[in-house]
């Protein structure tokens, strides 16, 4: 009788020992080993003793992997190892199994290091007399063949594992990459094209997936479709070529003990490096080709090697020309071993405990080569944690240093406020009063407001800023309101101008000025000149208002409308406006700090709903006010997906709209027509719907390009009624008023966003009448119809904001650049319950220790410092 299953624990037990008992001699543990063992052994097993001692063997192989230290992991092996011998003294001989799956050679080095008493040492051998019939060479791939009477399967792979590595160097992490072995002038070049230069940049460069090979099984029961991990003796290996010499595939035989299977690369890198007759691990995914099947282009690693391109999770990384996966796997394997464990870690080793987090090293490690799943998540978690934290450490200070600065306090009687709300056509409704309380109570501070006004489109937003304009007014204090655009300045220009036509302050009449790019000189020069002089109590404009030369006389409160359009400098820069008017100053993410005067309040609005992470993230030092009530009157949108063999139907519905006295829109993506782009465009279409379509109704036509008479008279004429249909672009995403608009047919409508759609559709449904948007798309790419399908389920624009973030990120749904936001690795936006976890440490330490001055925070200062690079604004 042969002892095959006794013979491998042992050798199994030897590598165990070898690897420092750490339970990795197999995958997954000896406790995966010892079912599967158990059955082994029992069939070998000549009578009751041998059988008992096998039960023995199985129960310390479950408990090992609980055993509390190496000291009694090294008795649990040393007590299997004696109950191995006694099976043997009980079968009355000593006897030496073959193995069942190819294992590596050891060298004699390995032999030395292995404790007494070690296995005899058994060669891979060629599975003679049963050679494999010869496999055709070409595409034809190899089916497994089943090896009879051998069926059983492959144990986990004897991974004879060498100590860890010894650090490449002793390079800090701002050292060049050029300082690694293996990178020379040509890889650094290369390496530069992806923006790493120094060690550290390297080590955070992040896989951006994984190809999970950690599943090992026997070659018989694969199955096409999965990434696997298999242990098999290459038996042949064989070079296509084409005219001229130049290889084209590789062509392999890979066995176990169970069946066959066909490998093929398509590198002449394999035919160098592989060795017929030696054993390797080998990584990939399954294929079916003619019913066959075969790996394609497989991983592989000697079984004498600790595995980091197979037999793992193994990471795959952003490349780049001249760059292959695998010396870049290796480049990372190499610097993380040597650089990982040595990070210095920021986070105070109490908030890392409090908010059950790994050591930012430890967290390094798993995310480029985790040991699993689990670990892998702990990495993310930890790496996400920091990210958002750094961020809320950013806004929260920042925060406290704007309120540290001085500010005009404003306060309104009761009567002053009645006689403002008095004047308006409607009554507030409960939303739009708590935030108008809000504000009025901000402003009465001596320390500036940094209010987040944000509601639905149409909620109005517009009247509640113009009581915060009312309130600095009526205080003798002047008011700016920036827009993105002209045309939105222009339409809050008429609004305000309207609301404060029969407001007084000290017997005159409130004065509201336009300022934009395009008036002409002396008008412009003019209006300057008022509003130095404190002439003008309001100014609206577009970022004409933060121009050379424009200067208020007591700016007490800023306005941004739409404040995502604008860059950070750009909104810094109207609240500075008021700061160095009134003699002040601030800096950046450092701090800000005053000098003589005080800081106008600050309102920042915004008609998209913002999703409340974002809010927590981009708006974290700002107060947030949302209005979630429609005023009275508003009426429902029903939107419809049509395909554009449907467009027919959409303007007959159309024309039916404005032969009941209605009015509508028309929207297209682009002015003018694009040779790269299969969109439809503004102006052409324009031509042929008054040509064609609806030669008999009164058209008109907006778009940027137009000069700023043109577009007044445009609005001005489908304010009164004039225009049956205005034929546009983006620019009425706002801004755009028309009670009696209650049709929106926007056209490529997949070339829109979701919140942008949604800002469309809020253009009609603003009087009594029942209101419609159509979408004419033939999209057919997944996130594109999940888009136009939420809009028609979906008329919540906060709802919506959430499906937004979801769909597209917060990169695009604002833009990380415009928001002043740092570049995010791991953690996503998305990501409520971190989020808010990292806001409530951040304010928890900043209220113990508001400067990081502590010298336990002193490295989480500098974190924070080089997160932020500088940039953060409020607002």
């Amino acid at each position: 009788m042969t002892n095959n299953a006794v013979a491998r624990l042992e050798k199994i037990l030897a590598l165990e020992q070898r690897l420092g008992y750490r339970n990795k001699a197999v995958i997954g543990g000896l406790e995966r080993l010892a079912e599967r063992w158990r059955v082994d052994a029992q069939k070998e097993s000549a009578g009751p003793v041998q059988r008992e001692l096998v039960e023995s063997i199985v129960r310390a192989l479950n408990s090992y992997p609980a055993a509390p230290g190496l000291a009694e992991r090294r008795q649990v092996v040393e007590e299997i190892l004696a109950l191995a011998e006694a099976w043997r003294s009980a079968a009355g001989q000593e006897q030496e199994g073959e193995i069942i799956a190819p294992e590596p050679a050891l060298t004699t080095q390995q032999k030395q290091q292995i404790p007494e008493p070690a296995p005899p040492e058994v060669r891979p051998q060629r599975m003679e007399p049963q050679p494999v019939e010869p496999q055709p060479v070409g595409p034809q791939a190899v089916e497994p063949q089943r090896m009879e009477p051998q069926p059983v399967e492959p144990q986990r792979p004897l991974v004879a594992t060498p100590p860890r590595a010894t650090p490449v160097g002793t390079a800090s992490l701002q050292a060049s990459i050029s300082r690694l072995p293996g990178v020379g002038p040509s890889y650094s070049k290369r390496l530069a094209r992806m923006g790493i230069q120094t060690i550290g940049d390297l080590l955070w460069l992040l896989p951006r997936r994984y190809n999970d090979f950690s599943r090992l099984k026997p070659i018989h029961k694969l199955e096409a479709g999965e990434e696997v991990t298999i242990v098999a003796n290459l038996w042949d290996l064989k070079t296509q070529r084409r005219r001229g010499g130049e290889a084209t595939v590789i062509q392999g035989i890979l066995g176990d003990s169970t069946a066959t299977i066909q490998a093929t690369w398509f590198s002449p890198y394999a035919a160098k490096q592989l060795r017929i007759g030696e054993s390797y691990v080998f990584s990939g995914k399954v294929d079916s080709y003619l019913g066959r099947l075969v790996l394609r282009h497989p991983e592989w690693e000697s079984l004498e090697r600790e595995q980091i391109h197979t037999n793992r999770m193994v990471p795959v990384y952003p490349l780049t020309q001249g760059i292959s996966a695998r010396w870049m796997r290796k480049l990372q394997w190499e610097v993380v071993e040597s650089w990982g464990r040595q990070i210095h870690d920021h986070l105070p080793e109490e908030l890392r405990r409090r908010a059950g987090l790994i050591g930012l090293g430890e967290a390094l490690e798993q995310v480029h080569f985790p040991e699993n799943q689990a670990r892998l998540q702990e990495a993310r978690q930890r790496l996400a944690f920091d990210e958002l934290f750094l961020i809320q450490l950013g806004v929260l200070r920042q925060r406290q240093s704007w309120r540290t600065l001085p500010a005009q306090p404003f306060t309104l009687p009761h009567e002053a406020q009645e006689t403002f709300e008095g004047g308006l056509p409607f009554a507030y409704t409960g939303a739009q009063a708590r935030a108008v309380e809000a504000m009025r109570s901000d402003m009465a501070q001596a320390k500036p407001m940094s209010r987040l006004l944000q509601g639905d489109v149409g909620s109005g937003k517009t009247v509640v800023a113009a009581n915060a304009m009312w309130v600095t007014v009526a205080n003798g204090a002047q008011a700016a309101m920036m827009a993105p655009t002209e045309i939105l300045a222009e339409q809050h220009y008429r609004s305000l101008s309207r609301l404060f036509a029969g407001l007084t302050w000290q017997d005159r009449p409130v004065r509201v000025a336009l300022v934009t790019g395009s008036q002409k000189a002396g008008e412009r020069q003019a209006t300057l000149e008022a509003l130095r002089q404190g002439e003008i109590d309001i100014a609206v404009g577009t970022h004409a208002l933060i121009q050379e030369g424009v200067a208020f006389r007591n700016l007490g409160l800023a306005i941004i409308d739409e404040q995502h359009r604008f860059g950070v400098r750009q909104r810094a820069a109207l609240r500075d406006q008021g700061a160095a008017n009134n003699g002040s100053q601030r800096g950046g993410m450092a701090g800000i700090e005053a000098e003589d005067g005080p800081v106008p309040h600050l309102l920042v609005m915004s008609a998209t709903p913002i999703p409340r992470t974002l809010s927590l993230t981009l708006f974290g030092d700002l107060d947030i006010s949302v209005i979630d009530e429609m005023p009275p009157g508003r009426q429902p949108i029903k939107t419809r997906w049509l395909v554009p063999r449907e467009r027919e139907r959409a303007y007959a519905f159309l024309r039916r709209q404005v032969k009941a006295g209605r009015q509508g829109f028309i929207i297209y993506p682009l002015i003018e027509e694009s040779e790269s782009m299969d969109v439809q465009a503004a102006v052409p279409q324009y031509e042929q719907l008054c040509r064609e379509v609806f030669p008999d109704l009164r058209l008109g036509l907006l778009h940027g390009r137009l000069k700023s008479q043109e577009k007044d008279a445009a609005m001005v004429a489908m304010q009164n009624g004039e225009i049956d249909i205005l034929v546009a672009t983006a620019v009425v995403e706002v801004g755009i008023d028309v009670t009696n608009a209650t049709t929106m047919v926007i056209e490529d409508a997949e070339r829109f966003g979701l919140a942008q759609l949604h800002q469309f559709r809020g253009r009609v449904g603003r009087g009594e009448h029942a209101s419609y948007c159509i979408l004419i798309s033939d999209a057919t790419t997944p996130g594109a119809v999940e888009r136009l399908q939420a809009l028609e389920q979906i008329e919540d624009g906060f709802a919506l904001a959430e499906k937004d973030l979801q769909l597209r990120g917060p990169g695009d749904f604002f833009g990380v650049r415009q928001s002043g936001l740092p570049d995010l690795k791991m953690a996503q936006l998305t990501d409520l319950r971190t989020l808010e976890q990292a806001r409530t440490e951040a304010a928890h330490l900043l209220e113990q220790d508001p400067e990081l001055a502590e010298p336990q925070h002193l490295a989480l200062r500098r974190k924070v410092s080089q997160f932020w690079r500088g940039e953060g604004d409020i607002s």
